[in-house]
């Protein structure tokens, strides 16, 4: 009876494509852009694959918001890399500084004089995997945070 249930354990494992069950796409940045997940009898390689926008070819509805109303943009999340920033400027209010914050409360990146600017791109290549605030603050001193997530 042991052989048995040895020799069904060790054929089960001889026959199980782990690796070929869930398919990761990268861009070219290195941000994973699909996870799919195969159960039976399907081939990864076999789908053809989308074209991937580069970053100068980002439109409008790929940039992320937390709301239809809200000011900021962001792309990609999780990044990578580099995450790219566009906000809205107001009549009364820029931007002023933007600061990269860890979970322990540290502020890893702080820039400022940005009040003439809509756009920022924010390298994330030497910060280690983790989750990161990004910080806008306003000329008329509010605030708005963005949960990065850094792979």
């Amino acid at each position: 009876m042991k052989k048995i249930i040895t020799l069904i354990l060790f054929g089960m494992t001889i026959f199980s494509n782990a690796q070929q069950k869930i398919a990761f796409t990268y861009d070219a940045a290195g941000n994973q852009i699909r996870r799919e997940l195969c159960l039976s009898g399907c081939d990864p390689l076999a789908k053809p694959e989308k074209e991937i926008k580069e970053i100068e070819a980002l439109v409008d509805e790929d940039l992320l918001k937390f709301s239809k109303q809200d000011r900021i943009s962001y792309y990609p999340n999780p990044v990578r890399e580099e995450l790219y920033l566009k906000w809205e400027l107001t009549n009364d209010t820029a931007v002023s500084s933007i600061e990269v914050i860890n979970m322990n409360g540290q502020i890893l990146k702080k820039m400022s004089n940005l009040q003439q600017l809509t756009t920022q791109n924010l390298a994330f290549v030497e910060y280690p995997s983790g989750i990161y605030l990004v910080v806008l603050n306003y000329s008329n001193g509010k605030q708005e945070t963005i949960k990065i997530i850094k792979q």
